[in-house]
């Protein structure tokens, strides 16, 4: 007889998401930036390979910044970092509290 328990666990794909510590700096971030009027939604996604916290200033825009967790790149460039909306790389690092500084200094976007 076939445990379907064990087959669900054995074709099960490892995913990548943020525990509870990360996510909690990461909220705490968010909800200073809500709270200012700059964002006003997110979407968080839990992939194979890595975790993505996108942020929105309305839901049906893309997102301004995404906060990526890659393990893969743990060792080389550091498993967290911040990107803008066009995808470049604000910052990178092993420690989520330092790359989330980059919110620290006053990132306003140009409206047109």
């Amino acid at each position: 007889m076939i445990n379907l328990a064990e087959v669900r666990n054995a074709n099960a794909l490892p995913i990548v998401s943020f525990d509870r510590h990360e996510l909690g700096e990461i909220l705490r971030i968010y909800g200073r930036m809500v709270a200012a009027g700059e964002w006003r939604d997110y979407a968080i996604d839990t992939l194979k390979d890595r975790a993505v916290f996108s942020i929105f200033r309305r839901s049906s825009e893309m997102p301004l910044f995404r906060i990526e967790k890659n393990p893969k790149l743990a060792r080389r460039q550091g498993a967290f970092s911040v990107h803008a909306a066009g995808g470049l790389v604000l910052k990178r690092g092993q420690d989520l509290a330092q790359v989330l500084k980059v919110f620290d200094k006053s990132l306003k976007l140009a409206q047109t």
